[in-house]
């Protein structure tokens, strides 16, 4: 992927209260700030304040949107199941990742 940033990060599971739950990875710091400087530039963000992506993981490449988390100052990225499940991997597992703002 042309002008990407690859990160490697635990899955972690949001808590949502309810049988199926969400999960996600933490971008980290630094490539946060590059991808919030990129989308800034192009406009306004989309609602929430998130961002369309690429992402790869694994084998695995598919189109989503980063979303901001209040609470570490990062945006955080969801891994669908069928991601995970194609990938062999869950919560608490490190996945590499690899996304493009689009």
């Amino acid at each position: 992927m042309a002008d990407a940033h690859a990160f490697t990060a635990p899955l972690w599971q949001w808590d949502a209260r309810r049988q199926d739950t969400w999960t996600f990875v933490t971008v980290p710091a630094e490539v946060t700030t590059a991808i919030e400087d990129l989308a800034d530039a192009r406009g306004p963000r989309a609602g929430f304040g998130s961002v369309r992506v690429e992402v790869q993981v694994g084998r695995s490449t598919w189109r989503t949107s980063l979303f901001p988390d209040k609470a570490s100052g990062c945006f955080v990225l969801p891994i669908k199941r069928s991601v995970r499940e194609a990938n062999g991997v869950d919560t608490g597992d490190e996945v590499a990742v690899t996304l493009r703002v689009l």
